[in-house]
């Protein structure tokens, strides 16, 4: 019998996501599992020598963290395949994967064992290791998730399509006001000056509230497509926002990414994002490149 070893985030989602619910679903489709919350650290000892493959219930945030403690640990640690179950609030590498349905629907699927190998970006100059699976950047994304986490309530029942509108309206808000930055980039080799309201190197398609902002880009293909947004473009942009804001659609994004597989950065701005995580890079130049395959998701 094929052994699941199951980490959930049991704050993600609708309150029917139960740890008791979850287990059920996976053992009534016919595997065996173990059960870990996300809300402990992962170590090699959580997850079991029969382990076959790992699920992650939850978010971006989840995954994330998994994919942490593969890129920290020696080569020689195993990479078991992802079936990932999304419960969060943009879900983005689900949405980048095509994976989605019930969650009985997905579970079931796991038995075909179809993967798709998947690039993390890795960011060098800081005092710690970081790596990345969606994207990494400078500008008004790193102002939405400072002000999206001071305006977050303690305690109040997570509302994912509530969260993703009030995330769209304060990144249009932020788009009109944000003072453009000096930045100097170095992608593969070539040098690019100017001053930006947003950059940002992306390595799956979307972005923050779904913004599909990188539609050619590919998650496996060992490149990164760089976004730059000037301050001539600050209209161009509040529009795109405004237009998923108030149509919930997806308009054509209007700038065609540079293809990238490694970038030297120097942003004259305090703070850069690394997916959700905020890091000061006052001072300091960074390089960002891409580790092939080190994920493995069933899709």
């Amino acid at each position: 019998m094929t052994f699941i070893k199951v980490f959930h985030n049991p704050t993600a989602g609708e309150a029917e996501h139960t740890k008791e619910t979850l287990v059920d679903e996976i053992k009534s489709a016919g595997f065996d599992c173990s059960y870990s919350s996300t809300k402990k650290s992962i170590t090699e000892k959580s997850i079991p020598a029969e382990t076959d493959f790992i699920a992650v219930a939850g978010g971006d945030g989840s995954v994330r963290r998994l994919a942490e403690y593969f890129c920290n640990e020696p080569v020689i640690t195993k990479r078991h395949p992802i079936g990932l179950l999304p419960m969060g609030t943009a879900n983005n590498i689900a949405m980048t994967l095509g994976i989605g349905g019930t969650s009985k629907e997905i579970i079931e699927s796991w038995k075909q064992g179809k993967t798709q190998k998947f690039d993390v970006g890795k960011v060098h100059g800081l005092e710690k290791n970081h790596f990345f699976l969606e994207a990494c950047g400078f500008g008004v994304f790193p102002r939405l998730i400072k002000r999206m986490r001071n305006e977050k309530i303690e305690g109040e029942t997570p509302n994912p399509e509530r969260e993703l509108q009030l995330a769209l309206s304060r990144l249009h808000e932020i788009v009109l006001e944000y003072k453009p930055k000096e930045c100097r980039l170095i992608i593969d080799g070539v040098e690019y000056n100017g001053k930006y309201i947003l950059v940002e190197i992306m390595n799956i398609k979307s972005i923050g509230p779904n913004l599909n902002i990188s539609p050619m880009g590919s998650f496996g293909d060992g490149e990164f497509d760089v976004i730059l947004v000037s301050e001539a473009q600050r209209e161009q942009l509040a529009k795109y926002v405004l237009d998923r804001l108030l149509h919930g659609k997806e308009t054509p994004f209007f700038y065609t990414a540079l293809k990238a597989k490694k970038i030297e950065v120097t942003w004259a701005g305090k703070l850069m994002h690394i997916d959700d995580a905020l890091v000061d890079v006052s001072d300091k130049s960074i390089e960002v490149d891409v580790l092939r395959e080190i994920l493995s998701f069933l899709v």
